[in-house]
Formats: structure tokens, C-alpha cells, sequence
């Protein structure tokens, strides 16, 4: 079967994330959406997303496919109901479609001519940009047990001071000395190639992805993920980072989201609670206000490819677009548009030129190409979100 994920009605609740890749491409947990489903349904998946997205993330579409909506994680039982899916049959959770079943000529989907099959269990949906952090620690668990199963750590050297090393597990070529890990509440994963180096004290649940670095006398709180070759110091808790960010410093990050290719300059700190203790509102890119989290704690939330200069400082609920360059004293404003340069003081258009510029730089330095695909999407993402900045 071709399985297809499609980004959903979430899609829009999810930017500045998904100006940049499809729902599936979300790293939350140990993996990102699209990793956890291909591993459960062992065959690799295309996707329905933007049309300026489609060009790096095609579809590909057979005579027959089942459709995803790659805003719910998978889980065992839902993956079973989606490979019994036959023609004209429908998988729903209340109102929201899950997965259905599709022939290459239907050209209009119409549910009224569906069989609806509920999903009665619970399940971890991805929705909002805070259930990224909100829901990690859940995610972590469910991929720490699926990626784990029926295969053996890599002994924990003895310099180390472990608690509950059952909840450890260490990939090869993983390399760790005289760090404290405390895995009593929640897991530990360290990935492929990755380093913890001395002094670091961490509190589980944690998915340090493959060739991730935890730097000296480091603190870390769970649940906290820590992307593909992303580089950690300082204190963070319950956060997310994607792959290729650096956080190398002191500093706090908490109750937080932070892109691709993003660098948080030394001291760099956040708010993750409000002086008055009130529900943190957050930049909605539809309403285009503040909208309601249902959280007492939220920090921030950063785009694909922004920077922030050394000491800066970001308020309860900051939403920083992509391609955003943030420097000075003083607090920002909570929501920074896209491809805005500059801080307290205010904030020009930080033109393409430049940035790209410094995109290829970046990149360069782990080996991989700034692509034209690449380019074409900020390009977009530039015109896109022209509105929000004051030009």
C-alpha cells in the first residue's frame, strides 16, 4: 500500500514551523512525525503539503493510497485499523479524519459517501505549536520503547553516576564520562554518534538525537529532545530543538520549541512563566492576535534560521519567525516577524541577500548544501509573511 501523509487543518496552528516543512516533518520525541510512521508501517511515505513545499516534499500517488493526517502520532492499534482500510472506508476521532482510504481517480474526496470507523483510544495529536513541548514527554516514551525493543544498549562507562540505568539506553559510538543521569522519571535515549560531556546533569525524559552534544556542566529537565547534530549548554527544560541548532551556552531555555538551524548567542535566557502567574497567550498566525494556551508555562517559539545575539532576552510566550536576527538589550516585542532584523529598538527587513548569505555559511560548516529548493521556499516564506513587518 502507498501511504500518503497530508498536513491537515493543524498546518496553519503550527507556524512559524511549518512555513518550512510539512506537519510530518516535526521532530517531536525521539523522531520526527514521518519517522515514527514509516517505522510502524515499515515502508517509507511521500506527502500533501504546500504547493511551495512540494518541490523538496513530493507526493507520490499509486492507484490506490491511504491518506494520513499527520497530526496524530501512531500507535499500534491505530496503524492495525489503517492497514484494514478498504475502499470508501474512513478513520475518524470525533469530528477529525485520521486516515481514509483514496483511488488516484477520485478527484473530490466527499465523506458523506464514506464508511466512518471511530478511534475509540487515546492518542497524542500534534496541533498546536506548544503541544510540541506540552506533549514530549509522552512521545519520548512511546518512540524509547518502540526504538528499543529487542535490541541491547551499549554499557554505560562507570565514570558515570546513574539512577534507574534500565531506563538508559546508549546507541553505538555514543560517548559519555562523569555525567549524572537520573532516568527514575521518564527515559534517557543518547543517539548514534552523540557526546555528553563531563559535568552535565540530566533528568529524564531525554532524546539526544544522533550526533547531538550536551557541552560542559550542562543542566537539562525533561522532557527535553535535542536534534540531529544540535549542540546544548546552560540549563533547559521540557524543550524542543530540531536538528543543527546551537544552544551552546549559559543560559535558560524552558517550556520552549526552537527550529532548524537557529543559534542562541552565550547568556541568552527566556521566561517560561509570568510574573502574575496568568495563562500565556502566543502570536496565532490566523487570527493574527494572541491566542489562549491553556498554559502557565510557555517560553519560546523559534522559526527555521534565526539567531539571537548574545544576552538576549525573550518574554513569557515569544514567537520568533524564520529567518529573524535578534540583538540588543531590552526585551523584543512577543511576536518577531519573519526575516526581521534587530530588537528592542526596533526592527528593519533583513533582506534576503543577507540572509542567504549567511544560510549557506551555516550550513556549510555541517557539510550540507543551501539548495536552490531551499532557497525557493524562504523566497516564499519572505513575500509570505511581508504583511507582518513594517516595511
Amino acid at each position: 500500500m502507498n501511504y500518503i501523509l497530508f498536513d491537515g487543518p493543524s498546518r496553519n496552528n503550527l507556524l512559524p514551523f511549518t512555513f518550512t516543512r510539512p506537519v510530518a516533518d516535526i521532530r517531536v520525541g525521539i523522531l520526527t512525525i514521518r519517522e515514527k510512521w514509516e517505522f510502524y508501517l515499515k515502508t517509507t511515505t511521500t506527502t500533501v503539503t504546500e504547493d511551495y513545499l512540494s518541490d523538496k516534499y513530493p507526493m507520490v500517488e499509486m492507484d490506490e493510497n491511504v491518506m494520513v493526517n499527520a497530526s496524530y502520532l501512531p500507535n499500534l492499534e491505530l496503524v492495525e485499523m489503517i492497514r484494514d482500510l478498504k475502499a470508501n472506508q474512513a478513520i475518524f476521532k470525533d469530528e477529525d479524519v485520521i486516515a481514509f482510504f483514496t483511488k488516484e481517480a477520485q478527484d473530490d474526496i466527499d465523506f458523506r459517501d464514506y464508511e466512518a470507523i471511530e478511534f475509540a483510544e487515546d492518542i497524542i495529536k500534534i496541533e498546536n505549536t506548544w503541544d510540541i513541548f506540552s506533549k514530549n514527554g509522552e512521545a519520548i516514551q512511546e518512540d524509547f520503547t518502540l526504538i528499543t525493543k529487542e535490541k541491547t544498549s551499549q554499557s554505560i562507562p562507570a565514570s558515570n553516576n546513574i539512577i534507574a540505568p534500565q531506563n538508559i539506553f546508549i546507541e553505538e559510538g555514543a560517548k559519555l564520562e562523569f555525567t549524572t543521569l537520573n532516568a527514575s522519571k521518564g527515559p534517557i535515549y543518547i543517539g548514534k554518534n552523540a557526546e555528553i560531556m563531563e559535568g552535565a546533569i540530566i533528568r529524564g525524559p531525554l532524546a539526544l538525537c544522533e550526533n547531538a552534544v550536551v557541552k560542559l556542566g550542562a543542566k537539562i529537565y525533561g522532557p527535553t529532545t535535542v536534534g540531529l547534530s544540535s549542540k546544548v549548554g546552560g540549563e533547559i527544560n521540557n524543550s524542543v530543538i530540531f536538528d543543527n541548532s546551537n544552544k551552546g551556552h549559559d543560559g535558560f531555555l524552558g517550556n520552549s520549541v526552537v527550529g532548524e538551524w537557529c543559534n542562541l548567542g552565550a547568556d541568552t535566557n527566556n521566561s517560561n512563566l509570568k510574573n502574575n502567574y496568568a495563562e500565556v497567550r502566543l502570536w496565532d498566525y490566523q487570527t493574527e492576535g494572541f491566542a489562549k494556551t491553556g498554559l502557565q508555562f510557555c517560553g519560546l517559539m523559534m522559526g527555521d534560521h534565526s539567531k539571537c545575539g548574545i544576552n538576549t532576552m525573550f518574554n513569557t510566550g515569544t514567537v520568533i519567525g524564520v529567518s529573524a536576527n535578534i540583538f540588543g538589550s531590552g526585551f523584543p516585542r512577543n511576536f518577531v516577524p519573519s526575516f526581521s532584523w534587530g530588537g528592542n529598538s526596533g526592527f528593519t527587513t533583513y533582506l534576503t541577500k543577507k540572509a542567504f548569505e549567511v544560510a549557506d555559511v551555516v550550513m556549510a560548516r555541517r557539510k550540507i548544501e543551501f539548495s536552490d529548493q531551499d532557497k525557493a521556499i524562504l523566497e516564499h516564506v519572505f513575500e509570505e509573511t511581508k504583511k507582518y513587518r513594517r516595511e
